[in-house]
């Protein structure tokens, strides 16, 4: 059976430790729902965009969250058409496909692993990863050839992989890990890491390996209730520097008996990072604790409020003008509404009359 190695150095201790303490106060934060929706948003296009830019897609972020957004249209010129967006087919595909991988993960229930993460699960996330992409022979299939992997920054061969007829044995290795209970007593975060490493390391199929691997490694957390809320995306930490997310991926086998020391250091630094901002965000928007404490519930807020309460938590005194900067497509006597809203709701105060009239966050 599949036996990982690696050791448990200060720096995985800290970044564990970072990762916990943000983890307590995201799962805890009484967000009001809309900000919640924004923030699994955001992640969920970041998700996308980022997952596949890594393997050389070239849609911008903008491009990718038209998308996104165009949920029940699933044909390439079709949504071309709609958005105006010139670019491949291909890399329009590719979007479409990982937006689906992650919509289906984001369904699956958590604390079940055992009948969750199985070798049907790995092909059924390979399937929506390549839909449209390979022959359908090759998706959700093994690969039945030898492959190298190139590097989407200057096409270098950076990984050979097993020949495919060991992946059968790889795989069922690899899963008997999974659910060993040698496993269950590491770590849910270095676990994701190590089935992210495990499958890139096997490479079972002929094409989409990166992004299932992803995929997979992300079904863990959310398996073991290390979602965030689904407020987060590692994604975008792996592509800003591509060269390194390889050679943290390659230090394995470079290292003796296949350390994963590095890998996972390198993994947990990202999410920690991550995490560290979506703390941040929640951190800011304290004003919801105080809100759900002076009210007894939840404040429902629509998304130009949000943007508007967004200005209130930077700056103290907020005037008309202020709001018309950052809502410059909407109208004033929207923006009014929106504002007495707010007031009716206790959460801004009106200070001054006529021209010297500014609003602030009720203490």
């Amino acid at each position: 059976m599949y036996q990982p190695e690696f050791k448990i150095t200060s720096n995985l201790l800290t970044y564990i430790s970072r990762i916990e303490s943000s983890k307590t106060l995201i799962d805890h934060s009484p967000l009001v729902p809309a900000w919640e929706a924004k923030f699994r948003d955001e992640a969920f296009t970041r998700t996308v965009h980022y997952g596949t830019k890594i393997e050389g897609n070239d849609l911008t972020k903008e491009q990718a969250q038209q998308v996104v957004r165009l949920e029940n249209i699933v044909d390439t010129s079709e949504i071309a058409e709609k958005t105006g967006i010139m670019a491949r087919a291909r890399d329009i595909q590719e979007v479409l496909n990982y937006r689906n991988v992650i919509s289906w993960n984001d369904k699956q229930r958590s604390g079940n692993l055992n009948t969750l993460f199985t070798e049907d699960t790995l092909k059924t996330i390979h399937k929506l990863t390549v839909s449209n992409l390979v022959d359908d022979k090759y998706s959700g299939i093994y690969r039945d050839k030898q492959v190298i992997v190139k590097s989407a920054a200057n096409s270098n061969i950076i990984y050979r992989p097993p020949v495919s007829m060991e992946i059968p044995y790889l795989i069922e290795d690899f899963f008997a890990w999974v659910h060993s209970d040698e496993a269950q007593q590491i770590h849910p975060i270095f676990r994701a890491a190590i089935v992210h490493y495990q499958l890139v390391h096997i490479h079972p199929f002929i094409e989409g390996n990166g992004r299932t691997a992803r995929a997979m490694a992300s079904l863990m957390m959310y398996s073991l209730d290390y979602d965030f809320k689904k407020f987060f995306s590692i994604e975008q930490y792996f592509d800003s520097d591509v060269d390194s997310y390889y050679q943290a991926l390659l230090s394995v086998q470079q290292s003796k008996n296949n350390d994963l020391s590095y890998w996972l250091e390198y993994f947990c630094y990202g999410l920690a990072i991550e995490i560290d901002k979506i703390r941040n965000q929640v951190m800011r928007l304290s004003k919801d604790l105080k809100l759900k404490k002076q009210l007894g519930k939840q404040v429902a807020l629509s998304e130009r409020q949000i943007i508007l309460l967004e200005l209130f938590q930077n700056q103290d005194d907020v005037t008309s003008d202020d709001m018309k900067m950052v809502l410059p497509n909407v109208s004033v006597d929207t923006i009014l509404r929106d504002l007495k809203d707010l007031i009716d709701k206790k959460v801004i105060e009106k200070h001054g009359v006529t021209k010297g009239v500014s609003y602030k966050l009720v203490d």
